[in-house]
């Protein structure tokens, strides 16, 4: 049988083959410590799983979702949420379209807009959804590196003006995965005077916007004057709210865009179930003091890997936000080498850079979701376990 071409051309979800090895070398019985798939290990906020109990039994969330856009009183809570966190205003009517998490509308937003041929411009390195789904609709995907030199920000005059003209759709994500870098409200305003001149939609993915540190604040790309019209922004309950496996998201933009999505999304899905958009209700509403205390916990722990990594002579910085550590490799080995070198010789699992792009080579990705009873103990033997087994040189 013969599968479309489509399908062909896209390499197999990185995270598969590492949940492979993952699953592999647990059934060798080896002792792992998971530094892999950013996936949340806590627990979803009781006050959440309370919401959705009660809600669950209300026989009027058991139909379908009418309004295309999503539950109005989850819009509402949403609009709220925006101006309280970013200063913003957006219209719940027009503005907003609730999903199931972020990775389908992420997947949709270039079906809305990227007809065969299209340019789209999409970070290296980056989470694979931007590009495999711009292959999916025959689209190009045009790399924009993300090198520490320049924060891991594109640099946009770098990008030929017959490629800019030519490109319908812009993929950015700040906080960013897999590097944890960062963008400022300044870098925001560059990106909206490229796309205004270029005719370019601007889809920001804000997954790792509410996990952050030290104080900080990650801004909104829809906080620049004038970039609601020509952007989407999307958002997540699921590193938040540790929602990963409910499946619910929105995104935020001008009304065309989300117009746009929502009336292709119409034709793909019948909506998130009312019962859990309602349980999102609580989460935005009720005390983020959850949010809070998960990203101190957060913050510990990547205090605790990082000043590690540099006990072994690495060097790298402690991320503002993300729950990412971005770790150059030592000297003799390639991204896939040294993360398959960790895996054998110390039973640490990582994610090689070289699975999120070209520009990936010469890292690798620690996540600080890790699955233990005391996973800041964990975490310090992992670096034992590095300094005992490895010959390391930075």
């Amino acid at each position: 049988m013969d599968v479309a071409q489509r399908v062909t051309r896209i390499p197999p979800y990185p995270f598969r083959e590492i949940a492979a090895l993952k699953a592999k070398a647990l059934q060798a019985g080896q002792d792992l410590i998971d530094f892999g798939i950013g996936d949340p290990d806590q627990p979803t906020p009781t006050h959440i799983i309370d919401a959705f109990a009660e809600e669950i039994r209300n026989p009027e969330w058991h139909r379908y979702d009418e309004t295309g856009f999503g539950d109005r009183e989850l819009r509402a809570a949403i609009s709220r949420f925006a101006k309280r966190r970013f200063g913003i205003e957006v219209d719940p009517e027009s503005e907003i379209q609730v999903a199931a998490g972020s990775k389908d509308s992420l997947a949709l937003i270039n079906w809305a807009f990227v007809d065969p041929g299209d340019v789209v411009l999409v970070p290296d390195p980056a989470y694979s959804v931007y590009r495999v789904n711009a292959i999916f609709c025959a689209g190009t995907p045009f790399p924009m590196p993300l090198l520490a030199d320049n924060g891991f920000l594109p640099d946009l005059s770098a990008i030929p003006p017959t490629v800019a003209k030519a490109a319908k759709v812009m993929f950015l994500n700040y906080p960013n995965n897999p590097t944890g870098a960062v963008a400022e409200v300044d870098f925001f305003q560059e990106v909206a005077c490229f796309a205004r001149e270029y005719g370019i939609v601007v889809a920001h993915d804000a997954a790792y916007a509410q996990v952050a540190y030290d104080g900080y604040e990650p801004p909104s790309l829809l906080q620049v004057e004038g970039a609601k019209e020509l952007s989407i922004e999307f958002h997540s309950f699921s590193k938040t709210y540790n929602m990963t496996g409910w499946r619910l998201g929105w995104s935020w933009g001008g009304a065309e865009i989300v117009g746009a999505l929502s009336r292709l999304k119409s034709n793909v899905d019948n909506g998130v179930f009312l019962a859990l958009q309602r349980a999102g209700v609580a989460g935005l509403t009720e005390s983020q003091k959850c949010v809070a205390d998960l990203c101190a916990m957060y913050q510990r722990r990547r205090n605790l890997l990082v000043d590690g990594l540099h006990s072994l002579g690495c060097s790298v910085a402690k991320p503002k936000a993300t729950f990412y550590v971005w770790a150059p490799i030592p000297k003799g080995y390639d991204s896939e080498g040294f993360a398959r070198a960790l895996l054998v010789e110390c039973g640490v699992l990582v994610v090689p850079g070289a699975v999120y792009g070209d520009h990936g080579e010469g890292y690798v990705r620690f996540a600080l979701t890790i699955v233990a009873d005391d996973a800041e103990a964990r975490i310090v033997e992992a670096i034992e376990r590095m300094r005992d087994n490895l010959e390391l040189e930075w």
